[in-house]
């Protein structure tokens, strides 16, 4: 099995910066895709940022030019810069690994982590 943990949630003011940290482990043979989604109340939970196996990014609208997603490879870590906040980012983020091989034999699969609650105050 595999597990995600996310760090780095909090509070913070509006135009105010945060880093999340998720890193996933156990048992591993590789990881295509990871990434961020977040949820709020009653909405469904949406893209933030998305980082493939080839270093290839995929932001959300809302994340352009604010946020930044990295990833340690040999750590099978990803983390997210989030810079000038707003009250709008308010939500549980959420870490996500896809195309996750646990065998060079195995099938692929999908893993979340459990959330961590970013709240922006204005």
């Amino acid at each position: 099995q595999v597990q995600l943990v996310e760090s780095g949630g909090g509070l913070v003011q509006a135009g105010g910066s945060l880093r999340l940290s998720c890193a996933a482990s156990g048992r591993i043979f590789s990881i295509n895709t990871m990434g961020w989604y977040r949820q709020t109340p009653g909405k469904q939970r949406e893209l933030v940022a998305i980082i493939t196996s080839s270093g290839s990014t995929n932001y959300a609208d809302s994340a352009k030019g604010r946020f930044t997603i990295s990833r340690d490879y040999a750590k099978n870590t990803v983390y997210l810069q989030m810079n000038s906040l707003k009250p709008e980012d308010t939500a549980v983020y959420y870490c996500y690994a896809d195309n996750v091989r646990t065998s060079i034999f195995s099938n692929e699969y999908r893993f979340w982590g459990q959330g961590t609650q970013v709240t922006v105050s204005s």
